[in-house]
């Protein structure tokens, strides 16, 4: 195996194989092919309801996981639905089919960073890391490579160029096989949309107007942004979260101590 797989060590013998993990990936994949295909001829009613289920089943398997990965989720909705207004509703790179943000997107992106999470620590994504990342390389590298040689209708300059963030991602970034999961999920969820017509993507980017597959080849680039933040800032808001409790703690005591002291005869 080639020196840049190093970084993707693969666990010897037998790893632990949780089931949740494997429940919580195949409850996403299936959660996102149905409401996605649904949607692609309901209405903004039931787009609504599809939000209010998809709010009740990440809040659930939310129940399992720690507090560190919990605060990822928060970070990573709250980030990814700012995204999807700024690129989406503000710039037009792509366009749902009812030209909103439907309502289930945001906790929908919640359970795909959940999916990436429990996958990236799966005893099967542990024990075959270098062989799964190899497949993730040359297929999306594959892809990317047909999106501007011409031969599809429409040319994919852009899923190429995000093809290259992809592996600055997977290759530099702090949690690669995270990263290598989100690939699978968003993967799935691209291809289902855009086949769907739940959403369609913009045939030329709008800054540079550079060519644009329906979806882009490197697609899973932005996701991995959207993991990239939530990892990196889940500790600093933790930690600024333990101090405001720390400090309330202290005026609390500080209170006590005043009415012990006044109370005094």
């Amino acid at each position: 195996m080639l020196k840049i797989f190093d970084r993707f060590p693969e666990v010897s013998g037998s790893p632990v194989h949780r089931k949740r993990d494997y429940f919580i990936a195949a409850f996403t994949f299936f959660c996102v092919a149905i409401s996605l295909v649904i949607d692609a001829h309901g209405t903004l009613l039931l787009q609504n309801i599809l939000g209010v289920i998809a709010w009740i089943f990440l809040i659930t398997l939310l129940r399992g996981e720690n507090r560190e990965i919990r605060m990822q989720v928060v970070i990573a909705v709250a980030f990814a639905t700012a995204g999807e207004h700024f690129a989406s509703i503000y710039m037009g790179g792509y366009t749902y089919r009812l030209e909103n943000v439907p309502l289930y997107v945001p906790p929908g992106h919640g359970m795909v960073y959940l999916t990436a999470v429990a996958l990236a620590r799966s005893g099967f994504f542990l024990k075959y890391a270098r062989k799964i990342t190899a497949f993730v390389v040359i297929t999306c590298g594959l892809w990317s490579v047909w999106g501007i040689s011409g031969l599809p209708e429409h040319g994919d300059q852009v899923g190429a160029l995000l093809y290259v963030v992809f592996l600055i991602y997977l290759f530099k970034g702090r949690s690669p096989l995270v990263y290598l999961a989100a690939f699978f999920i968003t993967t799935w969820l691209e291809l289902i949309g855009t086949a769907a017509g739940t959403w369609r993507w913009a045939t030329l980017e709008p800054i540079f107007e550079l060519t644009q597959g329906n979806p882009p080849s490197g697609v899973s680039a932005w996701y991995c942004l959207v993991d990239a933040v939530a990892i990196s800032g889940a500790p600093v808001f933790l930690n600024l979260f333990d101090r405001i409790d720390g400090l309330f703690k202290w005026f609390k005591t500080k209170k006590i101590n005043l009415k012990i002291i006044f109370s005094r005869k």
